[in-house]
């Protein structure tokens, strides 16, 4: 990759960064919480990039998101060395592995079920034991406990084994719900006290809810992702405005079949099929009226119906993804510039790493 060049010359499609944007973004959380005097811990599965989880850290967060116990390790690879890992993990390869990334790495995990403790207390001692949260269900209907009750007896039941230690609770929100969670949490942490167990962490989530997290002040962290780039979803949910999306993918318009139909070179192997309840596949900076309305592998169908400005065979667009996250996942590396020109390339290193 040659830097200099207009990120308008490279072959396309193209994931880029503007880099002045993103360190704008991270910039702006971490000032965010210093302010409100909470731990960030920024979730690397949005870049997958070991330098930008660097520049995170060097403005002022605490440690690393991770969602896989393959991204940790590429983390723990780099150097990183206080990482959480957001998933339940079951089976007897993968938890050999998490005990190897234990000895290694200032390292917590997550759980919300009996069968994922109990297994994980099978494979870790008291010589090297692992720190555990308990994930509770604060209203987004995805994993954790269901009650503050259900959150002690399983912080109860990882307090008794020797391998494991307690170490705190955790939630990724309903958008708009900090009532909601601070309730479950202030609730949790003080039947946890009667119970005659610290709590050390209480970690609350979610780039959506991150400006709002002092609503939350049982919380002691908060964890987020997308915010490094945004996207999108992040705009439609008043988190950021387009101008503060850092990702672009850059397409060419390939066909020009009718008047009111435009195809790009950007199917579903460079934006994301996820919807995220939008009606088309990203929004269009060039031509904000037009429409991605279907992706198949290699093509993006446009809608040109509603734009008065219609785009030329060998054009070149720029695309703000609906979820960056899953863009990243989509390329071997990202291309990085300001005001256009390239700056750097970074490979995206825990790339496919879902195990």
């Amino acid at each position: 990759m040659t830097v200099g060049l207009s990120i308008f010359d490279l072959l396309t499609p193209v994931a880029v960064i503007d880099e002045t944007i993103m360190e704008t973004n991270i910039k702006v959380a971490q000032e965010y919480f210093n302010r409100i005097g909470r731990n960030f811990r920024p979730h690397i599965k949005t870049h997958k990039i070991p330098a930008l989880a660097a520049l995170q850290l060097a403005a002022g967060a605490k440690g690393i998101n991770c969602q896989k116990v393959s991204e940790a390790e590429v983390f723990a690879d780099a150097g990183f060395k206080d990482i959480l890992i957001t998933f339940n993990l079951l089976g007897a390869a993968r938890l050999d592995r998490l005990k190897a990334l234990n000895s290694k790495v200032d390292l917590q995990v997550v759980a919300d079920n009996t069968v994922v403790v109990d297994g994980l207390a099978e494979s870790f001692d008291k010589a090297q034991p692992l720190k555990v949260l308990v994930e509770c269900d604060t209203g987004a209907g995805r994993n954790g406990v269901q009650s503050p009750a259900a959150a002690v007896e399983l912080a109860k039941r990882i307090a008794e084994r020797s391998g494991l230690k307690f170490h705190g609770i955790l939630t990724y929100p309903k958008p708009s719900s900090e009532a909601d969670v601070e309730a479950f949490f202030a609730e949790t942490v003080a039947l946890l006290k009667e119970e005659g167990l610290a709590c050390a962490v209480v970690s609350h989530g979610g780039s959506p809810s991150l400006f709002d997290s002092d609503l939350v002040p049982s919380a002691t962290e908060h964890r987020a992702g997308t915010y490094i780039f945004n996207d999108r979803s992040l705009v439609r949910a008043g988190m950021c405005d387009m101008d503060d999306c850092a990702m672009n993918v850059i397409a060419t318009v390939v066909s020009r079949p009718t008047e009111t139909r435009a195809v790009l070179d950007s199917g579903s192997k460079a934006l994301t099929s996820d919807l995220l309840g939008f009606s088309d596949h990203g929004h269009i900076v060039d031509y904000p009226d037009a429409s991605i309305v279907s992706l198949s592998e290699e093509h993006a169908v446009v809608d040109l119906s509603r734009s008065e400005r219609k785009p030329q065979v060998g054009e070149r667009v720029r695309i703000i993804p609906n979820h960056t996250c899953v863009v990243t996942n989509l390329f071997d590396r990202l291309v990085f510039h300001r005001n256009g020109v390239v700056t750097r390339m970074e490979p995206v290193a825990a790339r496919g790493q879902v195990v």
